[in-house]
């Protein structure tokens, strides 16, 4: 009995090739867009869901209460002295470590190379279970010296060599025995790195660190619980240890939050979790089911629209002795294997497709087909697939009456024309919102991409501060050296780069500030000539400047801080910094710039002049009537002739700010091609709807065309029904749309405002696309001789 239902079904698909490909290719198109996006969607979700205790592991957030808002710092937010606290005060902790990140030279006889390095205690090894290949995670990290590295950096360094026990050079001076070996890490791990390096080797290079105040945070704290159920006990105690550390002091607040959850849970709103990066998974997963449904609704739609032809097979079967059962699932059957044949060339369209889909996106995402979950997902989308897309037709066409299918079809099927119409109405529902939403997003980002950042970032580099250039006087000659040889016009030095924010604090106390009036400021660190060098400009006073003598008690002002702190004259001002005890004078307020996020207001800043370690980044203004090669090469030249072991690695601001769009460009991205696929599934399916109702309408034109309708009348007649339906579909689509990017916007403090042209194009675009489609057909079969349709009658 089965072989024959699979057998009749072939036949089917077979005999009707025309509408099988349109389903197929459909259905594969909508199952291709879908497998894509569901394995982007399970990249994303599967960060740091490697490690075997994940579910126990914790990061240490902090809460800064000021008097106007909380504002939560997620990472470098705790001082070095919490984690030891920690475990002794909170007894539901297994094991705890400190970590930062950072970069430098590591060199190994004659090569030497810039390389991501995590200085960590070695408790670390034991929350993180790392794939060892050489050496035991016990001991990896027990002594100062000691280094654990990547299997692809011990490649680099020493090739097919035996690596433990070789002896690296860290920033030319400090020796590191390499101690262990851990498989290269994939991309979807939080913490990336060449190099594991020991804490106490972070304390000897930065002393700073056993000194740190309470409210000082300069380092991530990792927690691994006994027990998941010792959460909310131990989040409890974590949130006391600062006012029990600091006299009853509330104004920080220290808690943990499971490390599962960092990739995705990244937005945080007066102290509370509000979303993140989840937001935007769960939009592709939207995406995903609109694109596969849209699929399923063509072969609804053609199925149904078929159903004069079925029907007779249906009532001949019946008369027969078919139960209805056996029909439903000969129609099934139909579906599965066309499910089944669309899945066969999604998976070839997939893996067509992945490879440009990794590069665009600079992700790193494969099928793992020794996966029985993977299997078992594909089996269960055929399946559900099928079961989707056929049940309305299965059901419908099983449900004819013999009697009156076998004395003709007039009035059988005119219940199934509400419905189709009902389906393309919602197919290019779905399609109009993922237009009006892909253009939504793209001008969004190209308004964050073009909006004035209140610096001229083009022709500005920066590069990182090693060795002999780490002394003052040296660095004054570097850069007197390119001024004089026209490489730049201008240069400066800053903590981090132009681009990123350096540290905060909430114990500035400024003339007229209210009791308990605190506000979380952003301090900076840079040399001489900043302004000068970023291209922004001052609107009040000066910068730092050398013929003013020592800086070293000066303080610039952005404009934001100005107004927060309401400072009527704000030049020659007294501002005191409580961490470090000291007073500054203000000498100047400068023109708020973004350096940070694109799409979030310009926060309070304070810059300071600091000519030490701190101020780690050189910035340079490359002279604009100098080829820019040109200046790049000098800049080498002179790097490497100054600091010869240290390779040369400079990057353009202008690049790092295109790459703080990274999750708008990914989006924007997905949102157009997807929502083209899904334009491109809803032609197919009116192309095939319009095939249908032409060859249906065929002898009625042709009887028009003898009494004298010309092809503009025909071609209206034909396209209108059509035309209804997608104006009918933009009608409820728009409101929907509307409604959608407004709230996907409200996350910027910095947006477009919604106007009616994305709108408008939707509309045009949906129109033209459905008269094109419909027009296909119906133009071929306007332009018959009425006599190939009417000499039978």
């Amino acid at each position: 009995m089965y072989k024959l239902t699979l057998k009749i079904a072939w036949r089917n698909i077979w005999k009707n090739k025309f509408f099988s490909l349109i389903n197929i290719g459909g259905l594969a198109i909508g199952l291709a867009s879908c497998l894509l996006l569901l394995l982007y969607v399970n990249y994303e979700w599967s960060f740091d869901k490697q490690f075997k205790n994940i579910d126990q592991i914790y990061s240490v957030y902090e809460n800064d209460r000021m008097s106007d808002k909380i504002t939560t710092n997620r990472s470098y937010a705790t001082p070095a002295q919490l984690a030891a606290t920690a475990l002794q005060t909170i007894p539901g902790i297994e094991y705890v470590a400190r970590m930062v990140e950072g970069g430098g030279l590591i060199k190994y006889q004659g090569n030497s190379f810039n390389k991501k390095i995590i200085y960590a205690d070695p408790s670390f090894l034991k929350i993180f279970d790392y794939k060892f290949i050489k050496g035991d995670p016990a001991t990896a990290l027990s002594t100062p010296g000691s280094v654990l590295i990547t299997e692809e950096t011990a490649k680099v360094f020493f090739g097919n060599e035996e690596p433990v026990g070789k002896t690296l050079k860290f920033d030319n001076r400090v020796p590191l025995v390499v101690t262990a070996v851990i498989k290269n890490l994939s991309a979807n791990h939080s913490y990336q790195f060449d190099l594991l390096m020991t804490w106490s080797l972070l304390e000897k290079e930065q002393p700073y660190l056993k000194r740190m105040d309470w409210s000082d945070g300069a380092l991530n704290t990792i927690i691994q619980l006994k027990d998941e159920s010792s959460f909310a006990a131990a989040d409890a105690q974590m949130r006391k240890i600062f006012m029990q550390k600091q006299n009853g002091a509330k104004y920080i607040e220290f808690f943990l939050f499971p490390f599962k959850k960092v990739h995705l849970y990244n937005f945080f709103g007066n102290g509370k979790l509000i979303g993140g990066s989840i937001d935007q998974v769960k939009l592709y997963l939207i995406l995903a089911a609109c694109v596969l449904f849209i699929g399923c609704i063509n072969y609804m739609n053609l199925s149904t629209a078929r159903s004069e032809k079925r029907a007779r097979e249906v009532g001949v079967r019946k008369t027969l002795g078919a139960s209805r059962q056996a029909i439903i699932w000969q129609f099934l059957t139909e579906s599965i294997l066309l499910s089944s044949l669309a899945m066969i060339v999604a998976f070839i369209l997939l893996e067509t497709s992945l490879p440009y889909f990794n590069n665009l996106l600079g992700i790193e995402m494969s099928i793992d087909y020794h996966s029985y979950g993977i299997w078992t997902i594909l089996l269960l989308l055929i399946f559900i697939i099928g079961l989707l897309a056929g049940s309305y037709p299965s059901f419908y066409l099983s449900s004819f009456i013999p009697v009156k299918v076998l004395k003709g079809f007039k009035g059988i099927g005119g219940n199934s024309l509400s419905i189709r119409k009902v389906l393309v109405v919602v197919q290019f529902g779905f399609s109009i919102c993922m237009i009006v939403c892909a253009i939504v997003v793209h001008k969004q980002t190209e308004y964050m991409r073009t909006k004035p950042l209140g610096f001229n970032k083009e022709n500005l580099v920066q590069l990182w501060r090693p060795g002999i250039l780490a002394d003052n006087h040296k660095l004054e000659l570097f850069k007197a050296e390119l001024i004089k040889s026209g490489a730049i016009i201008a240069a400066t030095e800053t903590t981090n780069g132009v681009t990123n924010n350096a540290v905060s604090t909430e114990k500035i106390r400024w003339p007229g500030q209210q009791k308990n009036e605190q506000i979380r400021m952003q301090l900076h660190f840079s040399g001489y000539n900043f302004t000068k060098t970023i291209g922004t400009e001052m609107l009040l006073g000066r910068d730092f400047n050398p013929a003013f003598g020592n800086d070293s008690l000066s303080v610039v002002l952005n404009e934001t801080a100005v107004k927060t702190m309401n400072i009527k004259n704000p030049i020659g001002a007294r501002i005191k910094n409580d961490d470090w005890g000291q007073t500054f004078t203000v000498v100047g307020v400068m023109k708020d710039y973004i350096y940070s996020s694109l799409g979030t207001k310009v926060e309070p800043a304070l810059y300071f002049y600091r000519t030490d370690g701190v101020v780690n980044v050189i910035v340079l203004r490359l002279n604009p009537v100098v080829n820019i090669t040109s200046s790049i090469e000098k800049i080498k030249s002179l790097s490497q002739k100054i600091n010869p072991d240290y390779p040369f690695e400079i990057m353009f601001v202008s690049q790092q700010m295109a790459e703080k769009l990274h999750n708008e460009k990914v989006l924007g991205i997905l949102s157009k091609i997807f929502g083209g696929f899904a334009i491109f599934i809803s032609c197919l399916g009116l192309l095939g709807l319009a095939l249908y109702m032409a060859e249906q309408r065929s002898k009625e034109i042709s009887i028009r065309k003898v009494l004298g309708a010309d092809m503009k009348n025909i071609l209206v007649l034909l396209n209108k029904d059509f035309i209804k339906l997608v104006l009918i579909s933009n009608l409820i689509s728009i409101p929907v749309a509307y409604i959608l990017a407004f709230k996907w916007l409200q996350k910027y403090d910095y947006k477009i405002g919604i106007s009616y042209w994305p709108f408008l194009i939707a509309l045009l675009l949906s129109v033209l696309i459905a008269i094109l489609s419909v027009s296909l057909q119906t133009f071929k079969v306007a332009r018959a001789n009425p006599a190939d349709a009417l000499k039978y009658e």
